[in-house]
């Protein structure tokens, strides 16, 4: 028998999990807020499962709930559900903050992009052609606003406590989450959008 074949694209991940439980996650219309701690849930269920690896499931994960739908979902008093579509605990005032400060951000990203695609393009020729070319004139270029960078600071391990609220570098954006537990170098903790990660002390910071 041939080895079942590895989903690497996290679209294809999160179209596998929607077809895997369907009463959890979605491709289209409304989505559900997930159970703080699926991920752990997943990684169990699917733990035998050839297709899928748990970095693929956790970057796809990620994916899903940094989506627009997504963070459209994250409402104070909304259920969250597990893989079987049961309700878990509901949605703080807190998470739904932060999904909406996340999603302004991904908007304005995307408006960004949007206006610098738009000012690359090359701008059609004039119709009628001076015999004697005046002064080339220079291609406007879009001016960038500086966004302003949040400062952080390395956070001593020593110092730090269950219940403490910090900034996880686990991508290219710093991410706002709270110390769940402690264990030697590595660090438990539950991020504003539900998800649920150990990193090592490295990875956490505290707000300049």
């Amino acid at each position: 028998m041939s080895e079942p074949e590895k989903l690497t694209k996290s679209k294809d991940v999160i179209a596998y999990l929607a077809e895997q439980f369907p009463n959890c996650f979605s491709l289209k219309g409304d989505a559900k807020p997930l159970k703080i701690g699926i991920f752990e849930d997943l990684a169990k269920r699917l733990e035998d499962d050839e297709k899928v690896s748990k970095t693929r499931l956790r970057t796809a994960l990620r994916h899903y709930t940094n989506s627009w739908r997504y963070l459209y979902s994250i409402k104070a008093g909304e259920a969250r559900v597990d893989l079987d579509g049961n309700e878990a605990d509901k949605v703080t005032e807190e998470h739904q903050e932060h999904a909406q400060e996340s999603l302004k951000e991904s908007k304005a990203k995307a408006a960004q992009k949007a206006k610098e695609k738009n000012a690359a393009k090359p701008k059609a020729p004039a119709k009628k052609k001076k015999p004697e070319a005046s002064k080339p004139s220079k291609p406007k270029t879009a001016k960038k606003k500086p966004k302003p960078e949040l400062k952080l600071e390395e956070a001593e391990l020593s110092k730090l406590s269950v219940g403490q609220q910090v900034q996880v570098k686990a991508g290219n954006q710093p991410m706002t989450g709270t110390i769940t537990e402690l264990d030697k170098s590595d660090v438990q903790v539950q991020l504003a959008n539900g998800l649920s990660m150990k990193v090592k002390a490295n990875k956490i910071f505290l707000r300049a």
